[in-house]
Parts: C-alpha cells; structure tokens; sequence
C-alpha cells in the first residue's frame, strides 16, 4: 500500500507532548508543520526539535493560540498534550475545525464535556483517539491475544493500577509548569484511570457487546505530600500542611453490563515502585503482573495445564513466545523507537495511520469518552461516601450491536493475523 503523507500539529510542548512529537515524526509519512504552547520558551524548543528532525525538509511554525494554528494551518489532525482539564475543550475545538484529533490521557472534568467530546465527533465526522499507550504494551498485547484465543476461558474479574511514585512531580508543579498539582489541591478521586482501564476495557469487549455500568470508589486520608514536603523541601516551603484534597489511595470498582467486575487503584502520593498491577482472570486460569526488582514479567496459572496445581508459573519464560501478540513478534522490542518499550511509538503509529486512511481509529471516540469520564464519576462516588454512580451510555445504546471495527495491524478488538506476514490466517 502507498504511504500517504499527513500532517500532524503539536498542541502542549511540554516534557510529554514534545517526546511523544519528536517520536512521531519517525513515523514513515508524518509532517509537524506546527506547534502550540503557552509558554514561549516551550513553543522555541518545539521548533527546534522538528528542524532537527526533517532535514530541512519542510518549514515549522509556532503558536501560542491554538485557533490560530487552525487557521493559518493546512493541518489533517493535531496531537493534544495539554493540561487534564483543558485537552477535551481543544479537542472538540480541533474536530470542528475539520481535524482528526489524537488525545494525551487523563481525566475527564465533567460527564458533559465527555458527552460534548462525543456529540462532537459524531456531528464533524473526525475522530478523537485517547493515546493510550499501555493498550499497545507487550504484556497487555499478549494478554488480548490469550483471551481471543479462549485461553483463561470466560473472562469474571481484572484489576489494574496507576501506582507510580508522582510527589516530586506533583509539589513541583508550580517550579516546573505541571499540570497535575491543581488537580491534586482540588480533587479527590480516581484521577488517572486510562493506563489500566484501557487494556482491560478491549479485553472485555467494553462499548462493543458489553458496557461499563456502575461504579464505586473511596479515597483514603492524605498524608504522603506533606510528608515529602517536610523531608526535601523543609517545613518553611509554602505548601506544607497542605491540606491536599485527593486522598494518598483512591480505590474503584466497576461492575459491566455482562457480569464481569474490574478493580482499579490509583496510588502516586506514596513512596513505591511502579506498577500497573494488570491481572486477567476467568474460569480456566488467570494472569497477573509481577511487582518484581528483576523486570517486566507476569505469573500464570492455567487449569489443567499448569505443570503443578495451584502453582504459578512465570509468563516470560514457558508462555510468551507462543502468545505474543503478531504486533510485537514481528519487530523485536529494540527495533521500536524508545518510548516506554516500544508502546508509545505503537500507540503514535496506529494514530498517524488512522490520519493517513481518514479511518476509524483503534480506540474511538466512544472509548476515549468511557475510559476519561472515570475520573468524574469517581469523584462523585468519593463525596458520597462511596455510594455506586451510575455510567452514561456514550454510544446510546449502540453498544449492544455496533458498526464493524476497522480491522488491520493496530486493531484492538481482534488479532487480525492476515495482516502479518507468515502468520496463520
């Protein structure tokens, strides 16, 4: 198939935004003829990245007013890695200016804006993929295609996490222009849910078949900033004895349509290691992340098939090799261009081929509103005490019996093998 060339604007050069564009002009047919930042020196390091990277090849702008950029743009999509509370307004700016929209990840604000977000694609005819990058991880990958295959049977529980060490991060927010200090001043709920929902959400056919419909969600007391606070920054620093509205451990559990529950947690205000705590189980075995010191491995037990009963075993070592998924085993992990372990290049490739074909991406705008709109729903739950909230239905009842998927390479919802060269049809 002939490579189509689309251009692509950059909106938010800040740490994240700017790596993920300079990764992005390593897909075959992508252009950056544009930036967008509020703060000047970010727009300045933007350009300089994209000269660096085309050769001369073509001109970049920058911009400090988004529309602008629309304008004055002949663009077929943008790349939103702004702030959580500003990326679905620009979003929904972008899909009425005529573009295609890629979208960083984190929480929803409101449910309305997710239904604005939905209304919106629906109404323009552009898409709003969430750049959720774990659905593309290796692990996750191998897992889907484990339960395409029936392998862990009937699919009953899964459980994920967003455990990952964020106090310098968030306390800094000020120092370093980061958004997520704000929302841990303001808000107190499931703040960061896509990481380990996405994954699961495709593992469980969610919006296609089955949906989420209810969920719960409780925060624990806040006492682990103020802590980091006192010990690197000194009690003088102005924001010790905060009194941080998100609890240090937020827990959610989610019950779908077709009986399946998903436990989640979100967990950055503690010391720890990182961990996504991803775990699949149904009625013939499950699989489950390993927190280990000595890398990236899961543990397995499969009925009647696992060497010793009630015993695990490691997924690495007797199962991966046979269950990898096409994506990964046709180009090893050290032939993807940095980012996670090769995720974040997977998740910009299937975005910037959705651009080129202007077709349906593998994660919609359906999926984007569902996964997003936890945080809100969360936060409800939260101040009520833990009380259930109800989910909205984005798809309108469309869920039960959707449109086709668009099958190919980057698909999530099947393991379309004739896609892969030397793989059974």
């Amino acid at each position: 198939m002939e490579q189509k060339t689309c251009r692509i604007g950059c909106i938010g050069m800040g740490g994240r935004g700017r790596g993920m564009m300079e990764m992005l002009m390593s897909v075959p047919g992508v252009i950056v003829p544009a930036v967008c930042d509020l703060v000047e020196e970010r727009i300045d390091n933007g350009i300089k990245s994209v000269k660096e990277r085309n050769n001369g090849e073509y001109e970049v702008h920058g911009y400090s007013d988004y529309k602008t950029m629309f304008e004055m743009e002949d663009l077929d999509a943008v790349y939103v890695a702004t702030t959580w509370i500003t990326h679905i307004h620009i979003a929904i700016d972008a899909m009425k200016a005529g573009l295609h929209v890629g979208l960083e990840v984190g929480g929803a604000a409101s449910i309305d804006e997710c239904f604005q977000l939905v209304r919106t694609s629906e109404e323009t005819g552009k898409f709003c993929m969430l750049m959720e990058n774990c659905c593309y991880d290796r692990k996750e990958m191998a897992t889907l295609n484990m339960v395409k295959q029936g392998i862990f049977g009937e699919i009953i529980h899964c459980e994920g996490g967003y455990r990952h060490d964020l106090r310098d991060e968030i306390v800094l927010g000020r120092e370093n222009i980061h958004g997520r200090l704000v929302n841990f001043m303001h808000r107190n709920g499931e703040l960061y849910p896509t990481h380990e929902i996405g994954p699961i959400a495709k593992v469980l056919d969610i919006n296609r078949g089955n949906r989420f419909v209810s969920l719960v969600s409780m925060s624990s007391k806040s006492k682990g900033l103020n802590e980091w606070i006192k010990n690197n920054k000194g009690t003088d620093y102005d924001l010790y004895g905060y009194d941080w509205c998100c609890g240090d451990i937020t827990t959610t559990i989610i019950k779908c349509a077709n009986g399946e529950t998903i436990t989640i947690n979100h967990d950055c205000c503690l010391p720890r290691p990182y961990s996504r705590e991803f775990m699949v189980q149904g009625t013939k075995g499950l699989i489950k992340e390993v927190e280990s010191a000595v890398g990236d491995d899961a543990v397995i037990y499969l009925d009647g098939i696992s060497e010793e009963a009630h015993s695990w075993e490691y997924f690495n070592e007797k199962y991966r090799a046979k269950y990898e998924h096409p994506l990964w085993r046709e180009d090893d992990t050290v032939n993807f261009v940095g980012g996670h372990g090769g995720m974040d290049y997977l998740i910009l490739a299937a975005f910037a081929e959705s651009v080129q074909l202007d077709a349906k991406p593998p994660i919609d705008v359906y999926d984007t509103a569902t996964w997003m709109v936890i945080t809100a729903l969360s936060e409800e739950s939260v101040a009520k005490g833990g009380a259930p909230v109800t989910f909205p239905d984005f798809t309108d009842g469309k869920w039960v019996e959707r449109e086709p998927y668009r099958r190919g390479r980057y698909c999530l919802d099947e393991i379309c093998l004739d896609y892969f060269e030397g793989e059974e049809k």
